[in-house]
């Protein structure tokens, strides 16, 4: 199975157990990830002027990129590599699992209209599973970890006191084994797996996996929630 010239991996070889069960889907709520009600982070970020950049990993980037593309606030968000070498940030290389990259979300955000504290609100209840070790879902590996690439030691102390926050609260069905890493840098995506959400809704994968999280995020976050996603390609967005 191909689309836009991807390779038969990883995410796409996920879809292919999706397949069979789409016969039987019956509505985005049947997503194999449920989206978790949890309270704000107690210590948070002070609004500044200018744009601030955050990084997370939480599974395939496809559903993380399409999830804070919907955010009030990002003006941009872009899948890409992080946690590795630059020459290993390439897709083939990164699905070995042993490049030390994860599949990663690079957003661009206006600490004036959402925080870094409310992304990592998002992050934790809508985009991801911060249960799930080493994978995501249906997506198996290292490069599918849960992960926080802090920016700074401010990210890096919010993120801290958030998973501590969380863990006493007890509201996840597990332990959270989501890790913060310092000091990486990130590197995008091809441009193939760019804005994939926004144009493949039909996918099998994106059906079962990724759009419940969009919907989650608009029923969680209504006041967060932006209809139209700001996109990465010249001709999505066109």
């Amino acid at each position: 199975m191909s689309i836009s010239g991807i390779s038969p991996s990883r995410c796409i070889l996920a879809a292919a157990a999706v397949v069979a069960a789409f016969a039987v889907w019956q509505a985005p709520a049947l997503s194999s990830e449920e989206a978790v009600r949890i309270p704000p982070p107690a210590q948070d970020e002070k609004a500044a002027a200018g744009t601030e950049k955050a990084v997370f990993a939480g599974g395939c980037f496809w559903g993380v990129q399409g999830v804070f593309q919907h955010v009030k606030g990002v003006k941009d968000a872009v899948s890409g590599y992080a946690g590795g070498a630059k020459k290993d940030a390439e897709y083939e290389t990164v699905g070995t699992g042993a490049t030390g990259h994860a599949e990663s979300v690079e957003i661009t955000y206006d600490p004036a209209e959402v925080t870094y504290g409310q992304l990592l609100q998002v992050y934790f209840s809508v985009a991801h599973n911060p249960t799930e070790l080493n994978f995501q879902g249906p997506d198996h590996g290292p490069q599918y970890r849960s992960t926080i690439f802090a920016a700074n030691a401010e990210q890096k102390a919010i993120a801290e006191s958030y998973i501590a926050q969380l863990g006493k609260a007890r509201l996840f069905s597990g332990p959270i084994v989501t890790t913060i890493e310092t000091g990486k840098t990130f590197y995008p995506a091809e441009d193939y797996h760019q804005d994939f959400l926004t144009r493949n809704p039909t996918y099998p994968y994106i059906v079962y996996n990724d759009l419940p999280k969009i919907e989650n995020l608009k029923a969680l976050f209504p006041t967060l929630y932006s209809d139209k996603p700001v996109l990465v390609m010249a001709d999505a967005k066109g």
